[in-house]
């Protein structure tokens, strides 16, 4: 199993500006360590799986003003508990064993952080979720 979370870690691409330092919050520490790493590795995934949303509800993102994409986006992430959880899953399955165990600690908390980066990842990423993009 030693072998998997360091493979886990291995991974991960490197976030210069996501600084760890002793001052702050154990949510925080974690946040820039474990979370940003694995939602910019599982990127390419994560604007797959919203692609999909999206193809479910009927292409209607398609048909919406960038602002009206944006609070879509963010709508599905925060009210649309199904989508949320595989967004969660996508990110947990790559902690390690000890990061699960801390992040059960402390895991309402965690999971806010983790689905405000995931919306702002996807919604920096809007232009990559354009019509002609997804066919």
């Amino acid at each position: 199993m030693e072998n998997r979370a360091y493979e886990l870690i291995a991974l991960r691409p490197e976030i210069l500006n996501a600084r760890v330092s002793p001052n702050m919050t154990t949510d925080e520490q974690f946040q820039n360590r474990t979370i940003r790493p694995i939602v910019k590795l599982q990127n390419d995934l994560l604007i797959e799986v919203f692609r999909n949303y999206v193809v479910k509800r009927k292409n209607t993102f398609y048909e919406l003003s960038v602002d009206l994409r944006m609070a879509f986006i963010e709508n599905a992430i925060q009210k649309d508990m199904k989508f949320r959880n595989i967004l969660k899953g996508i990110i947990i399955g790559q902690f390690t064993v000890d990061e699960y165990l801390q992040y059960t600690k402390n895991s309402s908390s965690l999971n806010k952080r983790m689905m405000n980066i995931v919306k702002e990842r996807l919604q920096s990423n809007i232009q990559l979720l354009d019509l002609t993009r997804a066919v």
